[in-house]
């Protein structure tokens, strides 16, 4: 098992590590890491794992192998240097980026809120993101409701985590806004994120410490997805 680091400090930008695993393609294990794994509509973290000689191989994305959601896989861009089991090494995201998905991840916890609908399915991006919501018509007030989002993020609340067993969780359905989405269970326990008084629920991703580190948002473009499906785009309004 690869140990999360980023789950309690997102904002921890590298680590020493030691190398576990190296997989067929390249891929690299380590037994602990800050790179987030590509999951719940988050990308992949980007970045760098430098040598004890100094040396820097550099990170397209991580991802989860074959779904196994215990471990991350740190995958090199084509034409890097190599690790062998047992390497001390130095893991190190891309900051900038990062911060950036979670000023929007948590942004989209936000939308939930305001869009009151169930979620069929979301994506993070640095600068635009996505809700699809089971939502038969377009609300006609969206400047209203434009605003209310943005009174969220200017409220500054506090973004937390919490833990249920899965047992807590199996007991509290409506906690769960994604109906194609569900949260990882099978560990024993699940993870959930609060933003003040505003909204609980599950989630793995990263997120920042306090609304008001998201920015100014605009609701972008409303599109049809399908009968009652309905894709609701978020941009930074800066």
């Amino acid at each position: 098992m690869t140990d999360f680091l980023f789950r309690d400090d997102s904002y921890l930008q590298s680590t020493p590590a030691r190398v576990v695993d190296v997989t067929a393609d390249g891929g690299i294990v380590l037994d602990r890491t800050v790179f987030y794994a590509a999951s719940g509509g988050q990308p992949g973290d980007s970045g760098t794992i430098t040598l004890a000689d100094g040396s820097v191989i550099s990170i397209a994305t991580a991802i989860h192998p074959e779904g196994d959601k215990t471990r991350i896989v740190h995958m090199p861009v084509e034409g890097q240097g190599s690790v062998v089991v047992g390497d001390a090494v130095t893991a190190g995201i891309a900051w900038a980026r990062r911060y950036r998905l979670m000023r929007m991840h948590t942004a989209l916890h936000l939308l939930s809120v305001v869009f009151p609908f169930a979620v069929t399915g979301g994506s993070v991006g640095e600068d635009k993101g996505r809700l699809d919501f089971d939502m038969p018509e377009v609300p006609e007030d969206l400047p209203t409701l434009e605003a209310a989002l943005n009174a969220m993020v200017e409220g500054d609340h506090a973004v937390t985590q919490e833990w249920i067993t899965d047992a807590e969780m199996a007991a509290n359905p409506d906690l769960i806004k994604t109906m194609n989405v569900k949260p990882p269970m099978g560990q024993g326990r699940v993870r959930l994120i609060r933003i003040g008084d505003v909204d609980l629920q599950p989630c793995g991703g990263t997120h920042v410490r306090q609304t008001g580190e998201i920015g100014r948002l605009a609701l972008g473009k409303i599109e049809k997805k399908g009968k009652q499906n309905r894709r609701v785009s978020l941009v930074f309004a800066e």
